[in-house]
């Protein structure tokens, strides 16, 4: 029997992000009649993903590692893939199936629609790194049909280092379910803050100086806890267990849903040194959470000043400290009041529906082009 099904490609990085963050517009991909195909690393949320009706195919992407011998494979897999399925649309997010896939597409004549979710600290100043990157980027998407940047300051790098675009978008990064992320109610007064950073233990997230603030306001507030999720890196192992035998920070490690722990927090603190739009910080606002967040891209839209949270300055001890104790001195009801504000603002400028909406407007544009 004859398939005539039209078929998208998705080049993605990680199954869980992809489950969590994209489903939505998987799901109306599926309903809409399109055959979606997507690779990946194999993790647990890849049978959820075929449960949904995705054909998948493991894919050999290293995220952090820059081994020529591995990313070779990876383009090769990539090259064999789109030559076999011969998609009619093809999806990517994140810098290596952006770069290796889009330039692919490029040559294979294959429409590519790719998503900017960050661009890290390796375009942070100038350097041989930031150069090649931005010479693979005007390659990769030359061609390209769209680019969607999560942020107006990823749009304006690439426009400020000549990176032509034949079309673009600036959406609100993943968006946030609404519907999924309830708000909960505020925790009662009871005469004490609880904190929480979600994210891995690293450098880059602000654990350092997310630490060392700690330290500071334990001195003079024990009424203050923090908690944090997340992974750990090897080297911050020794110190989470010295913080937690001091009682600085608890540590609760990776969780496959943070909503109890938002449940039960007063804040959410996010030092990143750099973020494409954070969803933890959509998450902890649908929640109803205030956030202190770092004032960079990617997390400074998402909340108001002084209304749905405090921001700091990234890489800023002090800063951070003075956000917290601003935070601190507020009424329990002036929280809760900033909590719901941030509700509001996401339900407002940040349903996913905006972008599953953003997605199948350039994929029905693109197919009426072909």
């Amino acid at each position: 029997m004859i398939n005539n099904k039209k078929k998208i490609l998705i080049l993605t990085n990680h199954h869980s992000y992809t489950y969590n963050f994209r489903k939505e517009v998987i799901k109306k991909l599926i309903d809409e009649g399109y055959e979606v195909h997507i690779t990946l690393p194999y993790g647990e949320k890849v049978k959820l993903l075929k449960e949904m009706g995705c054909i998948y195919t493991e894919s050999p992407l290293d995220r952090r590692g820059m081994n020529p011998g591995t990313d070779f494979k990876l383009i090769k897999s990539y090259y064999r893939l789109i030559r076999r399925i011969k998609p009619d649309v093809v999806l990517s997010y994140t810098i290596k199936p952006n770069i290796y896939g889009g330039s692919i597409c490029r040559v294979l004549k294959i429409p590519l629609i790719a998503n900017v979710t960050g661009l890290g600290t390796a375009v942070g100043n100038d350097s041989i790194l930031q150069r090649v990157l931005v010479t693979l980027y005007k390659s990769a998407f030359k061609k390209a049909e769209c680019v969607f940047f999560q942020n107006e300051s990823n749009k304006d790098f690439f426009m400020n280092h000549g990176i032509t675009l034949k079309r673009y978008k600036v959406i609100p990064g993943s968006g946030i379910n609404i519907d999924e992320f309830q708000y909960q109610e505020y925790p009662k007064d009871n005469n004490s803050v609880r904190f929480l950073f979600i994210g891995r233990i690293m450098k880059d997230k602000g654990i350092e100086e997310l630490i060392e603030a700690a330290k500071r306001i334990k001195e003079e507030h024990t009424n203050v806890q923090f908690d944090a999720l997340g992974f750990c890196e090897d080297e911050y192992k020794d110190k989470v267990e010295i913080l937690q035998e001091k009682n600085i920070i608890t540590f609760h490690g990776v969780k496959d849903t943070v909503r109890e722990y938002l449940k039960s927090s007063h804040a959410v603190i996010h030092p990143t040194y750099h973020e494409g739009m954070s969803n933890v910080l959509l998450e902890a606002a649908a929640t109803g959470r205030p956030v202190l967040a770092s004032n960079i891209p990617g997390c400074k839209e998402i909340f108001d000043e002084g209304i749905s949270g405090f921001g700091f300055e990234a890489k800023n001890i002090e800063s951070l400290t003075q956000a917290i104790l601003k935070f601190i001195k507020l009424t329990n009801q002036e929280k809760l009041t900033m909590g719901e504000e941030g509700r509001k603002k996401v339900e407002r400028e940040f349903d996913r529906s905006i972008v599953v909406d953003a997605y199948l407007h350039e994929i029905n544009r693109t197919m009426e082009g072909k």
